[in-house]
């Protein structure tokens, strides 16, 4: 997502929130080994690098996994359940001290989350993270990291790498959830970028950057020159079109499939879909993909044995009130496993007939 700067909410913390929903037991390593195609589904309901869509407003991202387990996705993708990683209250304050709204509570959340992550990734069983936010980037960075190397496709209609030119001016309410890739790649304040030491979580060279949209007022608002000499390869919206999505995601998965790494992870932010079939999320993006397009792109991804998990973000069950959006959403990814080969094709829950992807 984009770093939407919007304008300044300075008030104190929302005062009320909803009840923090008891976390189902985590899965435990033995319930997987009779099952080498396990996925496992862990929730990380955290809005905590989001600004308030409105003042008083709390970001809505936060019921994502609630939407989208509620239409199927766990039993059509026979997954375990993972259970759940609560975040702390969310504050629309500033925070000074480390330059990100919700700093330090993005800080103790990310470091909660990895620990969570370490044990379900050290199974060899592939984990699906439905967030939240993009910021549950740097929990999931973290855990790999701990790991070892891994490489990172980022499919996302923004890079969430370059900085706002005037930093000075939105320091304190600078919002993770639009720096995300730069924090995992180690640019930002050690608070959210070196946790534990272990700064960078991915290397820059170790991203393929997936669904780029860059607007004429982007190049005047963010230090995007920052992003296109990264070392970071990308393959935007327009080229995903342009050489075919099958083709863009076998060219992203033989890239990450090449590289000298453990595996590598695939973060999936729903504004990467165009505005006019995907509204629900915070910075909608006109330019973007349709959902035929990215099932293409995320199966090809999928189908390495070298793709170790996944996190799901951005996507707002308050802007979707009758659910259609959050089912097409489920579908598309639903799909895109299925499709990839490496799991079952439920008899029922089977479209369009398919390859397996290559």
């Amino acid at each position: 997502m984009r770093l939407a700067i919007g304008p300044a909410v300075l008030g104190a913390a929302l005062s009320s929130l909803l009840p923090a929903c008891a976390q189902p037991p985590a899965a435990t390593p033995a319930a997987f080994k009779s099952d080498p195609a396990a996925i496992v589904v862990i929730d990380a309901p955290s809005n905590l690098g989001l600004r308030p869509p409105a003042p008083g407003v709390e970001p809505g991202v936060r019921k994502l996994p609630e939407a989208l387990r509620a239409t199927g996705l766990l039993q059509r993708l026979r997954a375990h359940d993972g259970g759940r990683v609560d975040a702390p209250p969310y504050s629309p304050a500033a925070d000074p001290a480390i330059g990100f709204r919700n700093g330090a509570a993005l800080r103790d959340y990310s470091q909660t989350l990895a620990d969570r992550l370490i044990p379900l990734l050290a199974q060899d069983r592939f984990v699906l993270v439905l967030g939240g936010d993009c910021s549950v980037l740097i929990g999931s960075g973290l855990a790999l990291k701990q790991r070892g190397r891994y490489g990172l496709a980022f499919i996302d209609a923004h890079d969430d790498f370059s900085f706002i030119r005037d930093r000075r001016r939105y320091h304190g309410l600078l919002t993770a959830a639009g720096l995300d890739l730069g924090l995992a790649t180690g640019h930002g304040p050690a608070a959210l970028s070196d946790l534990r030491g272990r700064s960078p979580y991915f290397r820059t060279g170790d991203v393929v950057h997936l669904g780029l949209v860059v607007a004429d007022q982007d190049r005047i608002d963010y230090e995007v020159e920052s992003f296109e000499h990264s070392g970071i390869h990308a393959i935007d919206a327009e080229a995903i079109r342009r050489l075919g999505a099958e083709r863009a995601g076998r060219e992203a998965r033989a890239r990450l499939e090449a590289m000298p790494t453990d595996g590598y992870w695939i973060h999936l932010d729903a504004d990467v879909l165009a505005e006019r079939v995907m509204p629900a999320v915070d910075s909608p993006n006109p330019g973007g993909l349709d959902f035929d397009q990215l099932r293409a792109v995320l199966a090809r991804l999928l189908a390495s044995p070298k793709a170790v998990g996944m996190e799901l973000t951005i996507f707002d069950p308050d802007l979707d009130p009758d659910g259609r959006l959050a089912r097409r959403l489920a579908d598309t990814v639903a799909s895109a496993f299925e499709d990839s080969g490496r799991w079952p094709r439920q008899g029922a829950a089977a479209t369009a007939s398919s390859a397996p992807a290559r």
